[in-house]
């Protein structure tokens, strides 16, 4: 009979912009191209939340952080080949969802002479169609995947003062931290837990424009869902419902107040620069101006 070997691993799915995090197998252990996901033994007494960072690091060198929650799946293989001899070999593989900041470096290996001999991230588009050739784990964790579905609840402003070329409309750029860099929207953003939406509004109005703001009447109330890496480097699902107020703002031109935020920029645009396209704002300031229009 041949040896019972058991073994217990925690691996990561780490998954961003349509690409996944991967290890590929060293030579010494498939003359093939093969890539798995980062992870590895986790160790007498280890947690396997520590495990799992600390094997992620040491294949990839990437800071990971994983949820509390992992999925697990078994293989048994009972005639496989273990340092030239057979023995019936039994892994549990415990796999969480994972996430990187999004401005870490490109990933490479740091540990010497390990099982794995690269660290790059592939197309998802190729390990579904099989043009990046993985191990049986990676297609079972994706096969379970889904991305973390965060809802969010939202105040915006919209703020109008006249100007040399018609009304102007107060608005923030977003960071390259943020979705959609580059494009113009509403200043505003989440409310905290226990936080009231006109709060929630003054205080993102001053974070992102350094201006005092207060807040009027509810103009309409935006739903939106989309796809996307976070400002923390995690793959999410969001869905925001937007409370959208007519807003008065102090004097004084805006300027960024926040440090390394989504916003990096505040201004006040020429609504006919919006209605005419010339600049790139979301689809919620075009709501909120149509919205306006409706209450005057």
């Amino acid at each position: 009979m041949a040896q019972q070997v058991q073994r217990i691993g925690a691996y990561a799915v780490v998954v961003r912009d349509g690409e996944i995090l991967l290890s590929r197998l060293a030579a010494r252990l498939t003359t093939q191209e093969r890539w798995t996901l980062p992870g590895g033994g986790v160790e007498h007494g280890e947690d396997p939340r520590d495990a799992v960072v600390r094997e992620v690091h040491e294949e990839t060198g990437l800071p990971v952080t994983v949820e509390d929650v992992a999925r697990t799946y078994s293989l048994h293989t009972p005639h496989a080949r273990r340092r030239g001899r057979r023995v019936d070999a039994h892994s549990v593989r415990i796999v969480f969802r994972g996430w990187v900041p999004r401005d870490a470096e490109e990933p490479h290996v740091v540990e010497v002479d390990g099982s794995t001999s690269e660290a790059a991230w592939k197309p998802l588009s190729g390990v579904l169609d099989g043009s990046v050739p993985t191990v049986g784990l990676v297609r079972e964790a994706l096969a379970d995947y889904r991305p973390f579905e965060h809802h969010r609840v939202a105040a915006y402003g919209v703020a109008l003062r006249p100007g040399p070329s018609g009304e102007e409309v107060l608005l923030t750029r977003i960071s390259a931290r943020g979705a959609h860099p580059g494009s113009w929207t509403l200043p505003g953003g989440g409310v905290a837990h226990g936080e009231t939406p006109s709060d929630a509004l003054a205080r993102e109005v001053r974070e992102e424009t350094g201006l005092d703001a207060t807040t009027g009447a509810v103009l309409t109330v935006v739903d939106d869902h989309v796809h996307g890496t976070a400002p923390n480097g995690r793959d999410e699902q969001l869905h925001t419902v937007g409370l959208v107020y007519a807003v008065a703002v102090g004097d004084g031109e805006p300027v960024v107040a926040e440090p390394d935020g989504t916003t990096d920029r505040a201004a006040w645009v020429p609504v006919t620069d919006v209605e005419a396209r010339r600049v790139e704002v979301l689809p919620l300031v075009r709501a909120a101006l149509a919205a306006v229009g409706q209450h005057a």
